[in-house]
Parts: structure tokens; C-alpha cells; sequence
């Protein structure tokens, strides 16, 4: 898998190439691409990324009168995304958006022992997430070929993994296998002559409860509620 490093790098890179397609259009006297995708109302593309996920995690009065953990904390883990884009616009500056996504997802809880600092027992929880995100866009006005853009939504998620762990997973916290999440963030449109590429970040907020309860394991019954949390960077290729 690249790294965050490897992956900025990449959009680093690409970002550097409209320039020089810019200015190779002013001295040959062409359009800019951007004028060329205005005048359609809708298109499609794909989407890649990487994720870093995690929980936020509340603890319950009874962490305080346990004896068995001094500690329970999320840790974050690494993932990756896959997913198709759907575009529709919506007048000159707003879309709306619809991104059907395959999304792999590491997100650990680890205790420590009470008298040590280290967390030594880990919760792994690895998921394969269907995603169905529903944004809305807006975009600035166009500078040459490309423009930033932020972007609100809701989405769906469901673990498609989740049942076969389960089974398994007698004596280990459970994680629900569904959640609704909010999500923000921002990005830059660079206009091709054939596709747009449009790296992007997001912050992905879990709006429920997704601990499942179970009052006969201490390392569940110490937390009160769990949230999913992801951070994400994708690149978009549309046209």
C-alpha cells in the first residue's frame, strides 16, 4: 500500500501538469478544457484513496470501578478505497454527487493492564465497507483550468464481512455491521482535455452508536459508546 508521503507526492506531481497545459493553450490561442465539461449536465468517473480510520470511544462509569484495564484507547489503521462517481450539476456552481464505494478499513481498540502504560490487548477490527455517500457540492468560479471546490453529505455504510467475523468473534467487543456518517471536506478540479482529476480530502463523522453492548465482557461493558471516524484522500478521474 503507498504511503501518505508516496500519495501527496503523486497529487503533488499531477498538480504541476495544468500549468504547463495553461500556458501551452495561451500561446496557441485554444479554449480552456473547463469550457469544453460545462456544457454537459452530467458524468461519471472513478474514485481512489486511501483511508486512515479510527474510533472515538466514551467510556462508561464502570471503567472507573474496574480492575482488569488502566487504559482503552482507539488506535488508527490504514485502508483504501474503490468506487464509481456519478455528477450531476446543479446551475453554474453547485453538483450533486453520488459515490458507490468499496472501501477497506482498519480500526483498532487497545487496553493496557492497570500499572502499565503500554497497550498490550488489542480489539483489531477489520471491515470491508459498502458505501453509499450522497454529497453536494460547491465549486468557485473556474481560473483557467482548474477550481477548488468543498463538499457536504450524508452516507450509508454496511460491512459485508461482518456476519463471518461475528461468528467467530465469541468473547471479543463487537462492532455493528451498519452506521450513518456526515461527511466535509475539500479539493481542486484540473481540467483535461479528455477527463477532470480532482484530488480530494474528506472527514467522515459517525453519527451512531456503533458498540454493540454486551454486559458479560468487561472489555465491552467499560465503554458506553463508540463513533466511527475516517479521514480520507482520494483522486477522482471524470469525464
Amino acid at each position: 500500500m503507498f504511503s501518505a508521503f508516496t500519495l501527496l507526492s503523486l497529487i503533488f506531481v499531477l498538480s504541476l501538469l495544468p500549468a504547463g497545459q495553461v500556458a501551452a493553450q495561451r500561446a496557441q490561442g485554444h479554449n480552456f478544457n473547463y469550457k469544453d465539461f460545462q456544457a454537459k449536465s452530467y458524468y461519471f468517473g472513478i474514485t481512489l484513496g486511501m483511508n486512515q480510520s479510527d474510533f472515538r470511544i466514551y467510556h462508561s462509569k464502570d471503567f472507573i470501578r474496574n480492575d482488569s484495564f488502566s487504559q482503552a484507547q482507539s488506535v488508527t489503521g490504514p485502508g483504501f478505497n474503490l468506487g464509481i462517481v456519478s455528477n450531476l450539476k446543479i446551475g453554474e456552481y453547485f453538483d450533486v454527487r453520488f459515490l458507490p464505494t468499496l472501501s477497506f478499513v482498519e480500526r483498532n481498540i487497545k487496553y493496557a493492564p492497570p500499572g502499565e502504560s503500554t497497550l498490550s490487548v488489542t480489539r483489531r477490527v477489520e471491515s470491508v465497507f459498502v458505501e453509499m455517500p450522497f454529497q453536494v457540492r460547491y465549486k468557485s468560479a473556474p481560473y483557467h483550468d482548474f477550481r477548488l471546490f468543498v463538499i457536504a453529505g450524508v452516507k450509508y455504510v454496511f460491512d459485508v464481512a461482518s456476519d463471518s467475523r461475528t461468528r467467530q468473534a465469541a468473547g471479543l467487543v463487537k462492532i455493528a455491521p451498519t452506521d450513518f456518517q456526515f461527511e466535509y471536506g475539500a479539493g481542486i478540479q484540473f481540467f483535461f482535455p479528455y477527463f477532470i482529476f480532482s484530488p480530494e480530502f474528506k472527514i467522515s463523522q459517525g453519527i451512531n452508536n456503533v458498540l454493540i453492548y454486551n454486559d458479560n465482557l468487561e472489555q465491552s461493558n467499560i465503554l458506553e459508546k463508540v463513533l466511527s471516524r475516517t479521514f480520507t484522500i482520494s483522486l477522482h478521474f471524470e469525464g
